[in-house]
């Protein structure tokens, strides 16, 4: 439930078209999270078509991927949503105007053609030619920071996993997580309902995370639902990709093993910008400075929106993402086409508003 009384939106289905092929549309949009996802909502209201690049295999992003059954409370008008409901209404309001997605592929190469439009090279050879670019990539791509355990590379997808897609799947299981911040406590406390057994270890008896998930960590402990081990991993054992035990080394204990089904190292985020690095734009701290009438960057046809982005006064929002992909749009129809009188609507009141959102 998200709490606003409304039925929860069906999730869309999104398929990812051929790639090596070659494109022409309105808008290119970097990333294909949250604020990438209503980028194409603004601009469909202009009439402007959208194609969407991500190196993910799914829409959404970081809430899609890292958190998709974790709880978001500042999203206007939906007091709870989860990071998948996010995503799955993001995916309804913009399904009218049939926006393309390229999944799975990284954007690889950015070139300006004789005409001042836009051609994006993917890694799989994908071509894209635009007279926009919106690059809504957060802030790179995530990689999680992974265990330096031998071996390791056999486990992953299996019994070792970065993300929580589906509580359900975890019920039953004997559950391992490690980590010290807000990913590895959330999960502990969301976690430890459904799982047969629930360890958390964690190098030291320290915690970086909010004090009161600690608190209900310890609460959880003292009552014999969850284990606290603190030790250092050095090694798994099992056998074609299914986890038998997570071998650890502690001062006090030595190695031992901590028996388990399943592995959620939860060490935080490296976050690359990849080759947006290379696309000639002035950086600062690899983010993106840019005009806020606007939210241009210093290469004129190229707009960065959502956490990509940086200018005096930004907040890391979703919502902030969303009020600069409105004006971004704006300006981008004045590029996309020249020509034409651009004539502001509201949707509660244009009857041709109405229309392209099948609501009339």
């Amino acid at each position: 439930m998200d709490g606003a009384g409304a039925p929860p939106a069906q999730p869309a289905r999104v398929e990812s078209a051929a790639a090596g092929q070659a494109y022409d549309t309105d808008a290119i949009i970097v990333g294909a999270g949250p604020v990438g996802l209503f980028a194409v909502f603004e601009l469909g209201l202009l009439d402007l078509k959208a194609h969407l690049v991500d190196v993910l295999d799914r829409p959404g992003g970081q809430c899609a991927e890292l958190y998709p059954e974790k709880p978001i409370y500042d999203i206007p008008g939906l007091p709870i949503v989860t990071g998948q409901e996010l995503t799955d209404r993001l995916l309804e309001q913009i399904r009218p105007f049939a926006p393309t997605f390229h999944l799975n592929q990284m954007a690889e190469r950015l070139e300006r053609l004789p005409d001042g439009r836009f051609a994006l090279t993917t890694e799989l050879g994908t071509r894209i030619t635009a007279p926009v670019l919106v690059i809504a990539a957060g802030g790179g791509s995530f990689v999680p920071r992974k265990p330096k355990i031998e071996g390791l590379e056999a486990y992953e997808g299996k019994s070792i996993q970065y993300a929580v897609r589906k509580i359900e799947s975890f019920r039953g299981k004997h559950v391992l997580i490690a980590g010290g911040g807000d990913s590895a406590l959330d999960w502990t406390l969301a976690l430890a309902p459904v799982a047969a057994s629930l360890t958390l270890n964690h190098r030291r008896d320290d915690f970086r995370a909010a004090p009161h998930s600690v608190a209900k960590m310890r609460a959880l402990v003292a009552e014999g639902k969850v284990k606290l081990d603190i030790s250092d991993i050095k090694g798994l054992k099992g056998a074609d990709g299914k986890l038998d035990a997570v071998i650890v080394e502690s001062k006090d204990k030595g190695r031992y093993e901590l028996p388990c089904d399943v592995l959620l190292p939860f060490y935080g985020l490296t976050m690359k910008l990849g080759p947006i690095a290379e696309f000639g734009l002035n950086l600062t701290e690899n983010l993106i400075p840019v005009d806020t009438a606007t939210f241009q960057s210093s290469e004129p046809g190229i707009f960065a929106i959502g956490d990509i982005n940086t200018y005096p006064g930004k907040l890391k929002l979703i919502l902030s993402g969303f009020h600069e992909a409105a004006l971004m749009s704006q300006a981008a129809f004045k590029i996309a086409r020249p020509g034409q009188r651009l004539v502001f609507l509201y949707t509660t009141s244009s009857s041709d508003l109405q229309k392209k959102l099948g609501v009339a």
